[in-house]
């Protein structure tokens, strides 16, 4: 599975189990560390835990790879590295804490709204 259709699987994954605000950085020419980073927020610590379940079934049945999990069931963000795209799913106030977004500010945002809902 290339990395485009992974990012793919992983952002319907989490918008059908209503993600909020799923932000793509395109990491290829500022870091190392992987292709992507897909961010997200969770209104609750079971809606975390059903988003990352449904990222990892979704990625297993279309013959992706197995991801490292970072974080715990109690975790407020949780991390799924799956190599090339690297996947934090967090509670508002922890994701607005870290601020990825801003980290990351040289990565060009990558457009996945053909892939995500209207609320």
């Amino acid at each position: 599975m290339n990395a485009e259709k992974l990012l793919e699987t992983i952002v319907l994954a989490a918008d059908d189990k209503r993600a909020d605000d799923i932000v793509t950085l395109d990491m290829t020419k500022v870091s190392l560390l992987a292709d992507y980073f897909v961010i997200m927020s969770a209104g609750s610590q079971r809606q975390i835990d059903a988003i990352v379940d449904a990222i990892d079934e979704k990625v297993k049945a279309a013959g992706g790879p197995i991801p490292r999990i970072e974080g715990t069931k109690d975790s407020k963000w949780l991390l799924m590295d799956y190599t090339d795209i690297v996947v934090h799913v967090f509670l508002p106030e922890e994701r607005a804490f870290y601020n990825l977004e801003k980290l990351w500010s040289d990565a060009p945002l990558v457009d996945v709204s053909a892939w995500v809902q209207e609320a």
